[in-house]
């Protein structure tokens, strides 16, 4: 800043009855517009704008709103600016609402707003009631830094154009930098490929090891400290200790940090397998067979009685999910555990006694695709508990036999990154994302996290049945703090809302600066990504890239509901970095529905035909990364009417596609159009079995490109020839459904 701003201008003068509101503009404002880097062109003076809430009686007034400055960036505004006289309160008050009012209009939708009346400087954010900067103008020397990192043209991004690559491998340490990590690509997922997660346990959701595994890998190095505060299946903190960094895995559900302390506490596999082989003696020489072996056992052994279940289960209870002999049976196997006295290897019992408890219930559905014996419960599947319209009786000790197994196999495959040396590097802890105050301000290296996405799984109601099995309580308090929407408890969108924005406060905390946060999230409704990026950005987080990623295998929830259920998800990336740049909303050049039509147009032009994913995916980043996702809120919270509105749906392949012989209503790329209607056609010939001759092609086309800028021949040819080859006088697709992604 140059030192020499109002030092030589007497702020005695702000008392004259001469010094007004025009000489606050020309004196003190202008030359802190100047110094901070805008130039004229980017000053915008006495705009008028028309008042669009106005109503007196029944009648609407017209009223004419003119802010003193609109600072524009790009072809946006920034912030609004208004003086007002030195007599004027610009903390609070009518002037403080007047200028609110400009800073929320449609034509210019503001990220900051402020006032000035000579003696100080008051700015604002739309949602806040007081203050985040004031200071008396005297003293903006001391100020300068920081209102240059709010205001500054260089401190708005606004939108981008960002390019996705492999990480490069650092050699050692000092080429690695935290600050300039790239975005990954999307990555495929393998799922069965890890002994340490596949078959141990199931959870509700599980994050893609692989995928987590290489972005720990990217974002962070060994040794570092690496954050889960939604640790759920606990594929983060294990993936941490894989990669050799330290690990915390925070979770308030107790079967989470049950599964993941069981899993990771080292044991003498020959430990294991000798209780297993005592256990499996003891248990197969008086198993509870018959109906007198039942009903004995039922009076010696405990087993989960009176917990209730969350309203819509087909029963009440937990004891009412499983026939008297799976109660019989599991608590004879759960007492015969219990009496082992090495303390790991009972967790690691236990651990196989739970993954067992989601195959011997009632709820238990089989496969439909492989073995029987592959199914699971209704509460992993369906979300509810809901008895199996067939029941399927698995032999008990044969069910727990394989999980001992899997478990012997997953402590094998992680004993030589998480055994006894190393296990102090991993921190599992019960409790809230929304206080994470066992950690010192800028402790953590690396942020992955998997949040609850509003009211699509309540954790804690489906997991009554482990936990009562396991004896793991679950208080009342620690369902007021569960980040979800609904549930037992009817937990409303604005409590849900508000402890995400706390959990990422404490995120941002937490973390060091220059280093990452990744956020994933899969939500139909832009309203809950416009909550994570206003308030990550509030918090003081920067907005860098938001990156599509499949999870693996349909679920059967996207099989039986292929509109409201999101089969993949996106990873959003935010830095902390001393002086983070702000999205800049995109000004109401263009209607909300004309921008989402080019999207879903885009989309479906690019992939020809699109997934329900593809257009969400898309239509978010775009939301992102041009500030409108709090519009696409408002209007389009659920896509699927428009979609199956103006588009047809291919039920088989999960496509949108454009009707047939109908052209693009909005602007789309003339080549990638040229595509679209190329690869139609001739999969419409491939139907026919006929070929099509070059002059059939462009009369049949041809007239679906009038809208914007009409192809030559020989455009229509060179993409012709990228994806197709010449038969005879005709054409036919290279391989159909391949070249359309080589754009």
């Amino acid at each position: 800043m140059n030192t020499q701003l109002f030092q030589e201008f007497d702020f005695a003068q702000l008392d004259s009855p001469d010094f007004k509101e025009d000489s606050v503009r020309e004196v003190l404002i202008v030359p802190i517009l100047a110094q901070l880097g805008y130039a004229q062109t980017q000053i915008v003076r006495s705009k008028s704008l028309i008042h669009p809430f106005l109503q007196i009686g029944s009648k609407k007034r017209p009223l004419t709103l003119i802010p003193d400055y609109l600072l524009q960036v790009e072809n946006s505004y920034a912030w609004v600016l208004d003086a007002k006289a030195p007599t004027q309160n610009i903390h609070s008050g009518d002037h403080v609402a007047q200028v609110f009012s400009y800073s929320i209009h449609p034509e210019v939708r503001s990220k900051f707003f402020a006032l000035c009346n000579g003696h100080a400087f008051a700015l604002f954010r739309p949602d806040t009631a007081a203050p985040i900067l004031y200071f008396e103008l005297a003293t903006i020397a001391e100020y300068w830094e920081e209102l240059a990192t709010y205001l500054s043209p260089n401190a708005f991004q606004t939108g981008k154009a960002l390019t996705y690559t492999a990480p490069k491998k650092a050699v050692n340490n000092a080429l690695f930098n935290y600050l300039e990590r790239p975005l990954l690509e999307e990555i495929v997922v393998k799922k069965r490929a890890a002994k340490r997660h596949f078959g141990v346990h199931g959870y509700f959701t599980k994050q893609a090891w692989n995928v987590v595994n290489e972005y720990i890998g990217n974002f962070s190095q060994a040794g570092d400290l690496v954050l889960d505060p939604f640790g759920g299946s606990g594929v983060t903190a294990v993936e941490a200790m894989m990669l050799e960094r330290r690990a915390i895995h925070l979770d308030l559900n107790p079967m989470s940090t049950f599964l993941i302390d069981a899993l990771t506490s080292p044991v003498e596999l020959i430990d294991l397998q000798s209780s297993f082989e005592r256990i499996k003696t003891a248990y197969m020489q008086r198993e509870p067979k018959t109906e007198e072996d039942i009903e004995q056992a039922l009076q010696h052994y405990s087993y989960p009685k009176d917990f209730v279940l969350p309203k819509g289960s087909d029963v009440t209870v937990v004891q009412d999910l499983f026939s008297k002999k799976q109660l019989a049976q599991l608590g004879f196997l759960k007492h015969l555990i219990i009496k082992e006295t090495n303390n790991t290897v009972r967790k690691s019992l236990l651990l196989a006694f739970s993954s067992t408890i989601n195959k011997i219930n009632l709820t238990y559905h089989g496969s439909t695709y492989t073995k029987e014996t592959a199914g699971d419960s209704s509460p992993m599947r369906y979300y509810r508990y809901r008895i199996a319209p067939k029941g399927v009786d698995l032999d008990l000790m044969k069910t727990y036999e394989k999980k001992i197994s899997a478990i012997l196999n997953a402590k094998r495959e992680i004993a030589s990154k998480i055994n006894a040396e190393t296990i102090n590097q991993l921190q599992i802890i019960r409790g809230t994302a929304t206080d994470l105050s066992f950690l010192k301000k800028e402790s953590v290296d690396y942020i992955y996290t998997d949040p609850p996405y509003g009211k699509k799984i309540p954790y804690l109601d489906l997991s009554v049945m482990w936990n009562a099995w396991l004896d793991l309580p679950v208080t009342e308090q620690d369902y007021s703090l569960e980040a979800i929407e609904g549930g037992e408890h009817a937990k409303s969108k604005a409590e849900y809302n508000a402890l995400i924005a706390a959990s990422i406060e404490e995120m941002y905390r937490v973390l060091k600066f220059d280093r990452w946060m990744s956020f994933v999230f899969a939500h139909k409704d832009p309203e809950f990504w416009h909550l994570i990026i206003d308030t990550a950005e509030r918090c003081g987080f920067e907005y860098a890239g938001a990156v599509a990623q499949k999870n693996g295998q349909t679920s059967f929830k996207k099989r039986q509901n292929p509109f409201t259920v999101l089969s993949g998800q996106l990873i959003i990336h935010f830095r902390k970095v001393r002086k983070p740049k702000y999205i800049l909303k995109a000004s109401l050049g263009m209607d909300t529905g004309e921008i989402v039509m080019q999207t879903i147009e885009g989309v479906i032009a690019k992939y020809h035909g699109a997934t329900l994913e593809q257009i969400n995916d898309e239509l978010i980043i775009k939301g992102l990364e041009l500030g409108f996702l709090d519009l696409l809120k408002k209007e389009y919270s659920d896509l699927t009417p428009l979609l199956l509105d103006m588009f047809d749906y291919d039920k088989e392949a999960e496509l949108f596609s454009l009707k047939q012989d109908k052209q693009f209503k909005t602007h789309v790329d003339l080549k990638l159009r040229v595509r679209y209607y190329l690869i139609s056609y001739l999969r419409r010939m491939e139907r026919e079995k006929k070929l099509a001759a070059f002059d059939e092609i462009v009369l049949a086309i041809m007239p679906l490109l009038k809208n914007g800028t009409t192809p030559e021949s020989q455009t229509i040819l060179s993409v012709l020839e990228d994806i197709a080859y010449r038969v005879g006088a005709g054409w036919r697709l290279k391989i159909a459904g391949q070249a359309m992604f080589d754009i």
